[in-house]
């Protein structure tokens, strides 16, 4: 196993923790603010972390005003901005496979891809919120396997698109005025079951061969979607050993799929929230819990499928009306994260909501307690690194660059430099066409 963590910064709205936009001192209004993304992405590149991941939101329902929405600003378009102020640091869009069109979406990944020289990636994601439908049609949102199907054939359709111009395809003779080879950029003509796709892309060969694919997604179509497409999983895994058993059975997946299973890089989301001393750390948890309420509480409802009114604090989980829930639609990564959470140590719903945070592990603790858990987790095979879920923006992303980095540098597991200029060679991965499936293999899959 690579002795270097992958650590990403995600900014969710001003903070993962639901009383983030109460607790810290700035204007609630800041994740409007071009200022406060630039605070965030710069301190982030300073201590070296690889790339910043946004979410998307796509309707209000999930936060219902009650704070920022975590994903209400275009990714790409608040990336875009952030390309250049930061030179090195990745920087990965979240864009749904259900409410997006191939095309356009290739389009406009492509286009971070080149304005930030080859440091962008595309967080494909298949949307679970039932209210995201009604801002896009009149039907409901469809199935889970349904969505997934969807998703597999969307982003086939979008890495063609991005492969369709030739390495030197793009010739920039002044002295023939040829300026790009004919020859050397294909048509897609893509037709599917969900998009017909004429092709090629308006833009050239991305400057990292094409841009980096993440993914999220826990279920059976998901992991068969990461295994067969995705260069980084963004996991959602509670415990050790389900981690351990996902990274395997991912890579076991990938290797089926005749890839390199160290081309697939598994990154569990982690909320740390840092003190100077444990009772400290405590002490920032509790007062953002206080200003939170019981959202949390509603939240982990939302996650498992039963209404808020069918959890008691101090009661486990309801297990068997979670799963008699026919009718759930949502995130089943989520969901199966939590149930395995309580299972396995037979916690009550206070003790989940202490160690889950937002359906993520939580380490609530000193910088050496941080950095002793990100070292477990990857040393035991669990993890190449973590989506980190900052409690508070920016106050828990400094004490992380400040505290918790130049520990796990010191221990010799992390990047005290950046290894290249683009996002696919600071993750320590190949270019894509060194092993890429020619189009009439992935075309044959919708015949």
């Amino acid at each position: 196993m690579s002795s270097d963590i992958i650590l990403n910064a995600t900014i969710m709205g001003l903070g993962m923790h639901l009383g983030a936009w109460r607790h810290r001192s700035g204007s609630p209004s800041d994740y409007l603010d071009i200022n406060y993304y630039r605070e965030v992405a710069q301190l982030a590149e300073s201590g070296r972390l690889h790339a910043l991941f946004l979410a998307d939101t796509l309707a209000v329902s999930e936060e219902n005003f009650e704070r920022p929405n975590l994903g209400a600003m275009d990714p790409t378009a608040v990336l875009g901005a952030l390309a250049a102020v930061t030179s090195r640091i990745g920087l990965v869009a979240t864009a749904s496979t259900s409410f997006n069109e191939p095309f356009n979406l290739a389009r406009r990944i492509a286009s971070l891809d080149h304005l930030s020289r080859g440091r962008a990636a595309w967080n494909i994601v298949t949307t679970f919120i039932p209210d995201v439908a009604a801002n896009f049609g009149k039907g409901p949102l469809p199935p889970h396997a349904e969505r997934y199907a969807k998703a597999e054939e969307f982003v086939d359709v979008v890495t063609e698109l991005w492969d369709s111009w030739d390495e030197d395809a793009l010739v920039g003779n002044k002295a023939s005025g040829l300026f790009a080879d004919r020859s050397r950029v294909n048509a897609v003509n893509h037709d599917g079951r969900f998009f017909s796709v004429r092709g090629p892309n308006t833009l050239p060969r991305s400057p990292q061969g094409r841009p980096i694919l993440y993914q999220a997604g826990s279920s059976e179509e998901g992991r068969a979607l990461a295994a067969r497409t995705a260069d980084v999983v963004f996991a959602v895994q509670n415990t050790l050993a389900s981690a351990i058993a996902f990274r395997k059975d991912l890579r076991d997946r990938a290797a089926r799929e005749g890839r390199d299973p160290d081309s697939l890089k598994i990154l569990p989301g982690l909320v740390p929230i840092i003190g100077g001393t444990e009772r400290e750390a405590q002490d920032r948890k509790s007062a953002l819990d206080d200003l939170a309420g019981d959202a949390e509480l509603r939240k982990l409802a939302s996650r498992v499928g039963v209404p808020a009114s069918d959890l008691s604090l101090d009661k486990p989980l309801p297990i068997d009306r979670i799963k008699a829930n026919d009718k759930f639609n949502a995130s089943r990564g989520f969901q199966a994260a939590a149930i395995q959470l309580g299972a396995s140590e037979n916690l009550t719903v206070r003790e989940i909501l202490y160690r889950n945070g937002g359906g993520h592990p939580q380490v609530v603790g000193t910088p050496e307690q941080v950095a002793d858990f990100i070292e477990s987790w990857h040393r035991a095979g669990a993890a190449d690194g973590f989506n980190l879920m900052i409690d508070e923006l920016p106050s828990g992303l400094r004490a992380f660059v400040d505290e918790v980095v130049p520990l796990l540098q010191r221990r010799g597991v992390f990047q005290s430099d950046y290894r290249g200029d683009t996002l696919r060679s600071n993750l320590g991965l190949r270019n894509p066409h060194d092993s890429l499936r020619n189009y009439e293999q992935r075309r044959s899959h919708y015949a």
